[in-house]
């Protein structure tokens, strides 16, 4: 069957052709730089088949699917039906799945995602809509599925089908053990499922346990699959998937046997195929410092020796050959690596006073700097580099922390309550700036899924605030130091946020403007459940550009740390500051000063640990990786990367 991508060349991916650099991977897959990239291609290409099937009068079959792969898809087609006239008369569509028991009013349900994101939005006849419905009687369902699969067969089967894919290599809700002759069907969903969906249901213990879902032989019977995944966190199982063998264990293998089926990733999400995490296995390199630096540390932990301990024969028999040759011997690539790594380590996150900086990764001048510390949400400071804050303190810099978010969904609805009637409790008849009494009769009456109110919103968003002081304060820095942004984008009481937009961007250009920072530290972890971090991120990005022109900025550097869920690998470490026994026990301490988060993490990811632990154990993997590859050992090391922006 020829590919949709070869039908149509002005699409603009990639030919589906195999290449050396491709040889390990089963399945035809592009890579984007970003998911916005991608998500336009994909979304061109369905709307050119819908404009093909209404040239030849007929319908056009689209599964869907939800989640947040493929919202930039939806969000494209709603303005291509708004600004290009793009119709939807002619399609029908089917999901791919819903939880089970679930009411179509729930906005946790795939029903209200649709309508939300999609079909409110365009003029697709509402009979043409086919979503799960997670209601029926659980007597009446296994006929429900049966009718499912027929309605879809009687439509003329599915022209596109849209996926995305879980941790576990789900595709719909086909969980690990899924038979490739599957059918629509209840199924229960994987634990590793359900802790991914907690934070959009409050808890674990809120999530459904089971769903239907589209069988694995529906999907399969498509004329055209495409599969997105973004970020990181998808990284492991898109190798499983186009790297590993076929196995019911990672059903979205069974894709490795579909004719038309194209991966769209992210750069992110594509990260562990071989091509990119190991490509000198693959074939011939071009050697930057930066592959040279990745591949001798992939060296190191292979053969598991240090640095200098390297020889010619561990070169040559690990696809280094050419490297070896083009550098002239083992010992001048081993010397080189080491002074590479050994320059990054320093105790001095400032820059050292008075000292040659030509080695050292910040500059000597000025002794005394001005820091700003952004912080996304109102404790990623102490998680991420709470070691490096105090430093920067100590050593005498005017160090600024700035939260740019108030941080209030993450504030269960206990914790808010036990604070409103602490508060209640103590001003009593006085008038106070919140109705405590208000907050309460809310709490105690919230219904599932409700918002917040606002004064409810305020109240999480203040325990959130004092709490930084508090670690801020333990830290050493003045409270005229600290600075709460609440950018708007993160204020609508939900999970989902509102776009990045210009007022978002001023706040964050005024506050850089104000302070006139040496140095900008920023949260550069994209991996963050809800992707609060990357739009943080961005809004930075998007002020110091915009500022770039002033004087100031020629000695404005922006330094990127990681937060809770990953860390720079080693090649890619820019500052290295190392922390002492003491160090690790006050970053600690000053986590847990964030009593909000502590013992159930709301929106903790794939990583059940809390915080503190998560970041303790992360620092101390640095530092035993610096250790093994032969560098001096120290107790933990807090990791940076220089962003040229």
């Amino acid at each position: 069957m020829k590919s949709a991508l070869e039908i149509k060349p002005d699409i603009s991916y990639k030919s589906a052709g195999k290449f050396e650099e491709t040889r390990f991977e089963k399945i035809h897959n592009e890579i984007f730089k970003s998911s916005a990239e991608a998500s336009l291609i994909v979304a061109q290409e369905i709307a050119q088949l819908i404009r093909s099937k209404q040239e030849k009068n007929k319908s056009c079959v689209l599964g869907l699917a939800t989640g947040s792969s493929p919202i930039k898809v939806y969000e494209e087609l709603v303005r291509m039906h708004r600004e290009e006239g793009l119709s939807f008369r002619n399609v029908i569509t089917f999901n791919l799945d819903e939880y089970y028991p679930m009411s179509k009013e729930n906005n946790q349900s795939y029903h209200y995602f649709m309508h939300q994101h999609l079909f409110n939005h365009i003029d697709i006849d509402p009979e043409n809509v086919n979503i799960p419905d997670g209601t029926v009687a659980i007597d009446e369902l296994n006929q429900y599925c049966i009718d499912y699969e027929m309605n879809i067969k009687q439509a003329g089967g599915l022209d596109f089908q849209l996926l995305g894919i879980g941790r576990t290599g789900h595709v719909g809700f086909n969980e690990p053990g899924s038979h490739i002759n599957s059918g629509t069907r209840i199924i229960t969903l994987d634990h590793i499922t359900r802790v991914d969906a907690s934070s959009d249901f409050n808890g674990i213990d809120n999530v459904p346990k089971r769903a239907i879902t589209m069988g694995v032989s529906t999907i399969m019977r498509s004329k055209r699959i495409v599969l997105m995944a973004w970020g990181q966190n998808k990284a492991d199982i898109i190798k499983r998937t186009i790297q590993g063998d076929i196995s019911s264990e990672v059903p979205a293998t069974f894709l490795q046997n579909h004719p038309n089926a194209t991966f769209v990733l992210d750069q992110s999400a594509a990260v562990e195929l071989t091509r990119f995490k190991t490509p000198w296995l693959v074939g011939e390199c071009i050697w930057t410092q930066e592959l040279k630096s990745k591949a001798i540390v992939w060296l190191c932990q292979k053969t598991k020796q240090s640095i200098l301990k390297l020889t010619d024969r561990d070169y040559n028999n690990n696809g280094m050959s050419d490297l070896l040759a083009q550098e002239g011997s083992a010992y001048d690539l081993n010397i080189n690596m080491f002074n590479v790594l050994q320059h990054t380590i320093t105790g001095w996150p400032g820059g050292k006073p008075n000292t040659d900086d030509s080695h050292r990764p910040e500059r000597a001048n000025p002794a005394k700097k001005r820091v700003i510390l952004f912080s996304p949400h109102p404790d990623d400071d102490v998680i991420s580099m709470g070691g490096t804050f105090s430093k920067l303190i100590k050593q005498g810099h005017d160090v600024h922390v700035v939260y740019q978010t108030s941080g209030n969904i993450a504030v269960t609805d206990d914790e808010a309550l036990k604070f409103a009637e602490v508060c209640n409790d103590f001003v009593g008849d006085i008038d106070a700036k919140i109705n405590f009494k208000s907050v309460i009769k809310f709490l105690n009456n919230k219904s599932e899924n409700q918002v917040d109110s606002l004064e409810v919103r305020k109240l999480k968003g203040l325990i959130r605030r004092r709490e930084s002081y508090a670690a801020t304060r333990y830290i050493g820095l003045k409270d005229e130091n600290t600075h709460f942004l609440d950018l708007p984008f993160y204020e609508t009481g939900q999970v989902k946020k509102n776009p990045l937009g210009p007022e978002d961007i001023a706040i964050v250009k005024d506050i850089i403007a104000q302070i006139k920072p040496h140095q900008v530290f920023a949260a550069g972890d994209l991996a963050d459940p809800h992707g609060t971090h990357e739009v943080c991120l961005n809004a930075i990005f998007a002020a110091m550009k915009e500022l770039k022109p002033q004087k100031y900025m020629d000695d404005c550097w922006l330094w990127l740390y990681r937060g809770a869920w990953h860390e720079w690998d080693i090649h890619e470490i820019d500052m290295a500051v190392p922390l002492s026994p003491s160090e690790v026990l006050l970053k600690r301490h000053a986590i847990l000063y964030h009593q909000s988060q502590k013992d159930r993490v709301m929106f903790q990811g794939n990583d059940s640990r809390e915080f503190w632990v998560r970041a303790e154990d992360r620092n101390k993997n640095t530092a035993i990786l610096y250790d093994e590859l032969g560098l001096a050992e120290y107790e933990a090391i807090e990791a940076f990367k220089r962003f040229d922006y």
